[in-house]
């Protein structure tokens, strides 16, 4: 079943919207910051979002302020997607329009924040009295009460798969008739949990990230805010594009090691396939989940291997906005779409020299090629993996 993608929009430290995305990924200009993140003292660089701080939660929900709601409302007020929400309500009633949203940690850093701040009694302060957002499904209350939107309302936390899979998801709210469309999207904001707990796992690199490179050390914790706003194709038979094919697959080999031969990647990757009625060949491009770990970018390319020619371009984005955990799959979704449109495909940043162990080519330069198909990768703690497949209407 195919749905129709009649608008994205992408915020993240590459840029706020997808034009700034755009320039970002043209002129190979990185959104990494040395580590500048209050209370936190690591020697890493970070993906930041500039001015998130300043962003006012709009008036009447103050009950949901948190910094990870303001990084969401910040991403949903870019390209044209509120007007876009509010058109398709108006048509279809908002109780026909569902919202589907991703995150890893959600709003634990007003958690943090919280007990950093509690009464001498031992009570948390009024104003952190917040049980809608010391919680996973904050994004999900947030932006179904921002939008007006009243149909089913969904946050799934699976790691950094997370927004990859509100795809999926929506695609069966549609296919099963709960909804004709869904707004989907995820976010992560930067928090002290998230940066001391990769570095106690040893994976946080002290320079700027290097996906796919021989020298690759660690990653670089980014945050992002991402949407597309997805309907049955009679609603919008002329939208540009197309969500093709989903597949998923939790291979749980490891806590936070993904299988040594890929195999719960090339299941997602092929069920991906399947779904879309696409031969690995018609793949132009994919954006890999590339984190520049030493064990997950080898453990790709083995995968790719086994399901891709090189015919099928690669490479991963990360080293422009960082690894932006449960944001990853909408921020690359988006990048994978946008491919579509401008027929720029993004090489890998900062990667000097590829790893010889690969068993797949990747590219390292931006190349400039019109394709009608893209995929992206996105693959979590305890295997939990998604693949997704974007065509163009008229390919």
């Amino acid at each position: 079943m195919r749905l129709s993608i009649t608008h994205y929009s992408a915020t993240s430290a590459a840029g706020i919207g997808v034009a700034a995305l755009r320039k970002s990924l043209a002129e190979r200009q990185s959104g990494l910051r040395r580590n500048d993140f209050e209370g936190c003292d690591l020697d890493t660089w970070i993906g930041r979002v500039p001015g998130v701080e300043k962003v006012q939660i709009p008036a009447g929900l103050e009950r949901l302020q948190s910094r990870n709601n303001q990084l969401a409302w910040l991403g949903l007020q870019q390209d044209d997607m509120l007007d876009a929400v509010s058109s398709l309500a108006d048509r279809v009633g908002p109780s026909r329009i569902g919202v589907v949203m991703g995150t890893s940690t959600s709003s634990i850093g007003q958690t943090e924040e919280a007990y950093t701040r509690l009464e001498e009694s031992g009570r948390m302060r009024p104003e952190y009295r917040q049980p809608e957002v010391h919680n996973l499904h904050s994004p999900g209350i947030f932006v179904s009460a921002v939008t007006g939107l009243t149909g089913p309302s969904l946050t799934i936390s699976t790691a950094c798969s997370s927004s990859a899979k509100v795809f999926a998801t929506a695609a069966r709210w549609i296919k099963h008739g709960l909804v004709d469309a869904a707004l989907v999207g995820g976010v992560d904001s930067l928090c002290l949990s998230v940066l001391y707990g990769f570095n106690s796992l040893e994976l946080v690199a002290k320079d700027p990230c290097r996906p796919l490179d021989r020298d690759r050390n660690g990653i670089n914790i980014g945050e992002a805010a991402g949407y597309a706003l997805l309907t049955r194709r009679d609603l919008s038979p002329d939208a540009p594009f197309l969500l093709a094919g989903y597949g998923e697959s939790s291979d749980a080999h490891h806590m936070s090691h993904p299988h040594p031969e890929g195999k719960g990647a090339i299941f997602s990757m092929s069920r991906a396939l399947e779904r879309a009625t696409t031969a690995p060949g018609e793949v132009g491009y994919i954006n890999l989940h590339g984190t520049a770990s030493k064990a997950n970018d080898k453990i790709e390319t083995y995968a790719l291997a086994e399901r891709f020619t090189e015919a099928t371009l690669v490479s991963s984005t990360k080293g422009w906005t960082g690894h932006t955990l449960g944001a990853a799959g909408i921020l690359e979704s988006v990048i994978a779409i946008d491919t579509l449109e401008t027929g720029l495909l993004p090489g890998t940043l900062n990667c000097r020299q590829v790893d010889p162990e690969f068993r797949f080519p990747v590219m390292t330069d931006n190349v400039k090629k019109t394709i009608n198909c893209a995929m992206t990768n996105s693959f979590g703690f305890g295997g939990n993996n998604a693949s997704l497949v974007f065509r163009s209407r008229d390919d």
